[in-house]
């Protein structure tokens, strides 16, 4: 049977209210079907659903606004909401009016600024209250169930737009943040508590630069890059974490748009990671079916052939952005027989089993998922909860002994375009916080006398409209004390617009000379992404620097809680500041991460002269950090494998390796151990160093000893080959102590022969 396409105007007019309502089984149609048969398993409900739809009705369901099929009481569902850092903005999402019971939901840290903390628990505490307040608006019909986040494309180069909602570059580290994440969004229960979704797969990160678009970019990477690198954290989510979403990317992967390759969805998702213990679904980035047609990727010819080719592969829903025609033809790819409605119906098993497993189909349900309400929003935990993730991530990048500072009969020049900043201190994928205490806020609350100055963002220098540098001067004339508050805003880097330039905007570097050469002590806290420091960090003028990234509705109070000592800094750089001329000498388009003779390397790993390392990080008291005792100096690898329980050769543990931190300063502090690894064993050519491990030790008081394990696995010691291959060599494995490894170092020798303990799959022969 063939059908027609009367449906765009029901898709454009589609009701976001309706599409937040859950199915009625106690009296609706489906109530006495196997579907709202809570004790037949999730499967066998989908299942029963799926063959409760007719064709017309499967056809309308398969883009993320679903509408549903009245006939049989399934509602409209839209499958858009967003929760990066808290609740946010999206179609699936409403706020309502201010003063309103649901009129905003607490904003944390963003991804980058939480990264910093390096602390796994507190990311756990985050994403828990995220999906808590999640969970209270799906059960108000103002949101659904599934969230399109979190965002763990690795943050190799600093002129990505979207680097700012990563954990950064390393790919341990994202793991470990993406591990914890997922357990605080999706649960710990039998019932998810929200289905997360873990994007974007794969080799993505390029918004628009010098000509080349998302939309239409081949990423060209090496079978070593990807398995090494790209793909590590999506391994964490499918094979380790077993999250229940994923979702493809704009980007083509040598040759092939990620959402029509069955390489990545089918051959690497599913096969190797074994992400097939439930029908899991793959979502499309938004309008990215249609980036298949000759005007940009030039995969499909027609967009019935590209909605065929999508769902062939193994996308199950489509993104669509509304009044963006045409949309994904699902109609016509069925009426020309080019999609069949088996692969109709294995999509719509995939999703609705999904929201199955979050008791979408569970309304008279007990469980305490659906209890949870408006009063377990933005509650004093949350809120002390997002200033904490806000000052955790702090890094403290200079400090000339000013810090911490005692503002008492001290007046303070705040000048800078975010010392009043509301929007701005969120970042991209925002809600709606229920405060902004920026930092004229927090100079408020603490009874300091202050003089403020607006600055410019993004302007040149000179320039014939500079309304910014008298204002500047007169505030800080009459204070004590200067606190700029500059650094970069969306307006300079964010989805859809990445940076040419990564060093400091010309009108604000001038405005902090003039400022500096006062002659005042001059604090500079940095919001946003890294720039080029350079000229600050050689300035004696400049007494202290602080990188606040992008902190959430608390930044303000998390600046002065570290400015005035309430709290210690602790936080560590997540990514590598590099010299402003490192943009002149690799295109953003390079997907490569090794050195060659004609380009340097990129990340920590592989760039030997930054600005500031990555895991930079200063404090206010002083530290002695060591190894604790080793099991053994000399470890076989054969015994090591062979004593391992693990499905994966790659999560077996390493022996033990403990850290020990003395706070000989005068200041209770955090300190975050960063074990890296290095030596010449595998392919050439060898990582400068490669972290291996992290942990977060809170609260050491002065003169007291604090100490932790710092989990290890042997797939992080491993090496990838030119096959993808993750393998165990023999060799001198030196272990270092923090940034410098100056703290500590000790060698391990592994003896034996070396061990494949990951096969990685090939990629057909066109690629």
């Amino acid at each position: 049977m063939k059908l027609n396409k009367p449906f765009l105007a029901i898709y454009l007019a589609f009701n976001l209210a309706e599409a937040s309502k859950t199915p009625d089984c106690i009296n609706g149609p489906l109530a006495k079907t196997l579907a709202c048969d809570t004790t037949a398993s999730p499967p066998v409900r989908a299942a029963a659903l799926v063959q409760a739809l007719n064709i017309t009705e499967k056809l309308v369901n398969l883009v993320d606004m679903s509408l549903g099929a009245e006939r049989i009481g399934l509602p409209a569902y839209a499958w858009w909401n967003e929760a990066l850092h808290g609740v946010a903005a999206s179609p699936g999402v409403s706020f309502n009016q201010a003063g309103q019971e649901f009129s905003h939901a607490t904003s944390f840290a963003n991804t980058i600024t939480l990264a910093a903390a390096f602390d796994n628990d507190l990311v756990y505490e985050v994403a828990d209250t995220i999906s808590t307040e999640a969970r209270a608006f799906s059960n108000a019909e103002l949101a659904g169930l599934d969230y399109w986040t979190p965002n763990i494309n690795p943050y190799k180069d600093p002129r990505w737009g979207r680097g700012h909602e990563t954990p950064g570059e390393d790919p341990v580290h994202i793991k470990g943040y993406v591990q914890a994440l997922l357990e605080g969004l999706e649960g710990r229960d039998k019932i998810r508590k929200v289905i997360a979704t873990c994007k974007h797969f794969a080799a993505y990160d390029l918004e628009r630069w010098q000509g080349a678009l998302r939309y239409r970019f081949n990423a060209v990477v090496t079978s070593q890059d990807l398995s090494e690198y790209y793909l590590q954290p999506f391994q964490q989510c499918a094979r380790d974490s077993k999250v229940g979403s994923f979702m493809c990317s704009y980007n083509a992967l040598n040759g092939t748009p990620a959402c029509a390759s069955t390489y990545l969805m089918d051959d690497i998702l599913r096969k190797h990671w074994n992400w097939t213990e439930h029908n899991n679904y793959i979502t499309s980035d938004c309008n990215a079916i249609q980036d298949f047609l000759p005007n940009f990727h030039n995969f499909s010819q027609t967009p019935a052939q590209a909605a065929a080719d999508a769902y062939n592969a193994g996308t199950d829903t489509v993104c669509e952005v509304p009044g963006y025609p045409p949309l994904t033809d699902v109609i016509g790819a069925y009426n020309q027989s080019l999609l069949s409605e088996e692969i109709i119906d294995r999509a719509l098993r995939r999703l609705y089993e999904g929201l199955i497993r979050a008791g979408y189909l569970d309304s008279a349900s007990s469980h305490p998922y659906t209890k949870i309400s408006w009063s377990q929003v933005n509650t004093p935990k949350a809120q002390a909860l997002a200033l904490q993730s806000a000052t955790d991530g702090i890094v403290l990048l200079k400090n000339n002994g000013l810090l911490p500072l005692d503002l008492t009969n001290k007046t303070i020049a705040l000048i800078g375009h975010w010392a009043n900043a509301t929007r701005q201190m969120l970042g991209g994928y925002s809600g709606i916080p229920p405060y902004y205490a920026n930092p004229i806020y927090a100079a408020t609350q603490l009874n300091v006398t202050f003089h403020h100055a607006p600055g410019p963002v993004n302007q040149s220098s000179p320039s014939p409209n500079d309304t910014w540098t008298s204002p500047a001067l007169s505030a800080a004339s009459k204070s004590d004390i200067i606190l700029y508050l500059g650094g970069t805003d969306l307006s300079i880097a964010a989805e859809d617009r990445d940076r040419d330039s990564i060093a400091w905007p010309s009108a604000q570097l001038s405005l902090l000379t003039s400022l500096a050469q006062m002659g005042k002590p001059t604090i500079v806290a940095r919001l946003g992404d890294q720039v080029d420091d350079t000229p600050l960090l050689s300035n004696p003028n400049i007494s202290s620097i602080l990188w606040v990234g992008y902190p959430g509705q608390s930044g303000g109070t998390a600046l002065f809680n570290i400015i005035t000592g309430v709290s210690s800094p602790a936080a560590r750089l997540p990514v590598t500041v590099y010299p402003e001329t490192y943009t002149s000498l690799i295109p953003l388009t390079a997907m490569s991460l090794r050195p060659t003779s004609a380009r340097p390397g990129r990340t920590y790993r592989w760039y030997p002269s930054p600005v500031l390392p990555f895991g930079h990080g200063l404090h206010y008291t002083t530290f002695t950090a060591k190894f604790g005792v080793f099991e053994s100096l000399t470890i076989n690898i054969a015994e090591l494998v062979s004593n391992c329980n693990e499905r994966y050769l790659d999560l077996c543990r390493f022996p033990q390796v403990s850290v020990w931190v003395s706070n000989t300063g005068e200041l209770k502090s955090d300190y975050v151990a960063l074990v890296f690894v290095r030596g010449e064993y595998g392919p050439e050519p060898y990582p400068i160093k490669t972290l291996v491990g992290y942990k977060r030790i809170r609260d050491i008081e002065p003169g007291t000893t604090g100490a932790a394990p710092v989990g290890v696995v042997v797939g992080d010691l491993a090496r990838v080959d030119l096959g993808g291959n993750r393998v165990l060599f023999p060799g001198r494995y030196e272990f270092l102590l923090d940034v410098e490894g100056g703290r500590d170092r000790v060698v391990i020798e592994l003896v034996g022969e070396e061990v494949v303990l990951e096969k990685f799959p090939q990629p057909p022969a066109a690629g």
